[in-house]
């Protein structure tokens, strides 16, 4: 897979517009033997059709298929504007990765990338750096704080019989691993859990937290309180929206009247039954023809086809056994790492599903813009 490295990155690079910027990079690319004159042209053309900005300061702007046969080798340029440059439509873009690439080499990095995508701090973050080392760090994920949610803090059989029993454990299990504090902890015992449905109670603070992060407990002997059945309670250290996709997952389970899968016998059985929920719809696999894979573009064109429908649209890369994502988020259709002769299997729920599963694969067959 093609790595970053310090020597890849230009800092203190100035750009009037996105097309000086582009322009400038392609001459980089050209100097480090990259790629053949010319390459421009197809990257500007490849801007003109779609933009390339990814969101939180970063865009990736890189050629079209019919120029690729001016790559000689594939490979990056990195350059860093700590002004900014206007990428359109309110955009601004701090760093900007000009790719050359000769086939799929690349997704890596746009793989890698889509961790820091969504990442509190980034932006701010590249507007600061002042080293090629700093941004390399940034794009690493170093010093990001995600959301904790692993065996550390999940508690199953407990023999407790009362709720304040489970937030004190939840609750210490988080400051355990560091992701809260004291204030956290007094917050939660003084607030009333939230009753869910099927057993499941909710509680949440955002005092006191050091990074985002969820804790879950299940109790050996259900009990009751208030007439209201106690299985098991999930504990949110909330800081941003770091927490968002799993109680969406959880929303499914609660809807599907799959919350059983939570309490299970072990830790593992629980974090995969909030992690990987398999949303139910109007489901259909597609082959990808495409080349190259799901590059920026064909990628960015499923994205936009998915947009057109109200249904809500979920994608899993049937090939490499991934989990379910938003298909309507070009971050994460690019994460599933998507290769030519992979299949994707499409899920849509809602008011115009069959409509837009037909879309989609229409779209797929067409070659995603490609031929």
């Amino acid at each position: 897979m093609l790595e970053l490295t310090p020597s890849d990155i230009l800092l203190g690079k100035q750009a009037n517009n996105k097309q000086k910027a582009i322009s400038n990079i392609a001459k980089d690319l050209v100097n480090k033997g990259l790629v053949a004159e010319g390459y421009d042209v197809g990257m500007l053309a490849r801007e003109a059709q779609n933009s390339t900005f990814l969101g939180n300061g970063i865009a990736i702007p890189h050629g079209t298929t019919d120029t690729r046969d001016l790559v000689k080798e594939t490979g990056v340029q990195l350059h860093h504007f700590a002004e900014g440059v206007d990428w359109g439509d309110g955009n601004t873009v701090y760093l900007a990765i000009g790719i050359a690439a000769k086939s799929d080499e690349h997704l890596g990095i746009l793989k890698q990338l889509t961790h820091v995508l969504s990442a509190d701090g980034v932006e701010d973050a590249l507007k600061s750096a002042v080293l090629a080392d700093d941004v390399l760090a940034i794009l690493n994920g170093e010093g990001q704080k995600g959301l904790l949610f692993d065996d550390s803090v999940v508690t199953v059989d407990f023999p407790g019989s009362d709720l304040i029993s489970l937030l004190a454990v939840t609750a210490g299990k988080l400051k355990n691993a560091n992701a809260v504090n004291e204030d956290y902890i007094a917050d939660l015992l003084v607030k009333p859990a939230t009753y869910l449905g099927q057993g499941l109670w909710l509680a949440s603070s955002e005092n006191g937290v050091n990074r985002p992060a969820l804790s879950f407990i299940s109790v050996h002997m259900p009990f009751d309180v208030e007439s209201k059945p106690v299985k098991g309670l999930i504990a949110i250290a909330a800081s941003g929206a770091a927490h968002v996709e799993i109680l969406n997952n959880l929303s499914a389970l609660l809807f599907n009247g799959k919350t059983n899968d939570l309490f299970a016998s072990t830790a593992e059985d629980v974090i995969k039954a909030l992690t990987e929920v398999r949303q139910a719809g109007i489901s259909h696999t597609f082959k990808i023809k495409n080349a190259h894979g799901l590059h920026a573009r064909p990628g960015a064109m499923l994205v936009s086809v998915a947009k057109k429908f109200d249904s809500q649209i979920w994608v899993a890369n049937v090939s490499s056994e991934s989990k379910q994502v938003n298909a309507k988020s070009l971050m994460k259709v690019i994460a599933l790492g998507v290769k030519h002769g992979h299949d994707l299997e499409f899920t849509a729920d809602g008011v115009d599903a069959l409509q837009a599963i037909d879309a989609i694969g229409e779209a797929i067959a067409n070659g995603l813009g490609e031929g």
